[in-house]
């Protein structure tokens, strides 16, 4: 018969946040900026992985600013996008113009996301209250009376117990604690997957618009310097019925929407990585002891890249709110709920707008028409200055943060 495994360790924290992504990150720098003890449970042995979101919104380089490192982080590898272009049936229009936006950086920076996440763990790890604790899997919680009061998780030397005041879950989509908790989920649907794959970029090719829009089919394009990551909207679920066709049809149907990609292709499936697009958010993202945000309170669709941005802005206001209070041992249910009330409209009106993007653009469809430019496109043509909005709802939200969590130690 099978014993479990010994408890190994005990860790008593303020904040014992699970997941070491932007959300997770950011939040674990800020509040031990703020003095407060924290742990972070990452569970891989670090932080590379492939096609994660990467685009470093105006919003995100503003809060670097803000602390003082934007200089710094901008000496990373990076690219620029100033202003956002769509090729739509084969006529390229700007979509969002960033000049205008009110802030330093007026331009998205395309970085590798474990570039970004190295970056805010070597500050973080400044602080002495900071821990990041790699291959630390979350497996459960820690209930007293009612209340989280902590995390288990396995570790290679064993298991683990982390006692915390606050449990954060910021451990993505498929959050582990969130299950835990029993949280009920608002499922809105989306019509599409995504299909990541790499080719080759060459030394003549053109200068390429984001998106490749032709009828109801979709290819983003993401500039890598050294090659190109393409990711194929398709219809949901449609994987297997693409496979069928087979990999040269892929590869046409590809070459077709961005024709100076002909002649590079996939040479196997196993190059073809499936993203399964989400747009849900929680009913409730607490509950007393626990508090969700990022992907885990929230999943959005790759559309305008914002995902990345709102987890970060999610951590901010979390830290905002709560930084002084976990400090000093003092937070509440109604302090949880007063993050969601902060960050619940702002997630509700782009996951709307997400949506009715996918309903009526790039949802793979391959019957769809492909004549001529929507409405909404010929006036982005027509009227430059309406390029603003949607440079301002990717570039900066609906409400974005600024950090107010004190610096705890420049008093000390």
């Amino acid at each position: 018969m099978n014993q479990p495994h010994p408890i190994t360790e005990h860790l008593k924290t303020n904040c014992c946040i699970v997941g070491g992504g932007p959300a997770g990150m950011m939040l674990g720098l800020l509040l031990a900026r703020a003095g407060v003890e924290v742990v972070v449970l990452e569970k891989h042995a670090d932080f590379f992985r492939d096609f994660r979101g990467d685009t470093i919104h105006p919003s995100s380089l503003e809060l670097m600013f803000e602390l003082g490192l934007l200089d710094e982080f901008l000496r990373l590898p990076h690219q620029k996008l100033e202003r956002i272009s769509a090729c739509v049936n084969g006529e390229t229009v700007t979509v969002a113009d960033l000049s205008s936006l009110p802030t330093h950086c007026k331009y998205i920076a395309f970085m590798p996301q474990w570039d970004f996440l190295n970056f805010i763990a070597e500050h973080a790890q400044r602080y002495p209250c900071f821990q990041l604790r790699l291959r630390t899997e979350a497996t459960g919680l820690i209930e007293d009376g009612g209340r989280i009061a902590g995390v288990k998780a396995t570790t290679p030397e064993g298991e683990l117990e982390v006692h915390a005041d606050l449990v954060v879950a910021a451990d993505g989509r498929f959050s582990v604690v969130r299950e835990c908790a029993n949280l009920a989920m608002i499922d809105r649907g989306v019509p599409i997957d995504v299909l990541w794959v790499r080719l080759p970029k060459q030394a003549d090719d053109p200068l390429a618009s984001l998106g490749h829009l032709r009828g109801g089919r979709m290819v983003v394009m993401i500039d890598r310097g050294e090659y190109w990551q393409c990711g194929v909207i398709i219809a949901k679920d449609g994987l297997e019925a693409i496979r069928q066709q087979g990999l040269e049809a892929f590869n046409n149907y590809l070459a077709e929407l961005v024709p100076f990609m002909t002649g590079r292709h996939c040479a196997s499936w196993d190059e073809v990585k499936l993203l399964t697009v989400q747009i849900n958010r929680l009913q409730r993202w607490y509950r007393p002891g626990l508090l969700c945000i990022g992907d885990a309170a929230h999943a959005m669709s790759p559309a305008g890249g914002v995902g990345v941005n709102f987890a970060i802005q999610d951590a901010v206001a979390t830290a905002n709110s709560l930084a002084e209070k976990l400090r000093n041992g003092q937070v509440g249910i109604d302090d949880l709920k007063k993050v969601q009330q902060r960050r619940e409209l702002p997630t509700r009106m782009i996951q709307a707008l997400q949506s009715f993007i996918h309903q009526r653009v790039g949802h793979g469809d391959c019957h769809t028409p492909s004549t001529g430019l929507p409405l909404p496109i010929r006036l982005l043509r027509a009227l430059p200055i309406l390029r603003r909005i949607p440079a301002r709802i990717i570039g900066l939200g609906f409400r974005p943060e600024h950090i107010k969590s004190p610096n705890f130690w420049d008093k000390a």
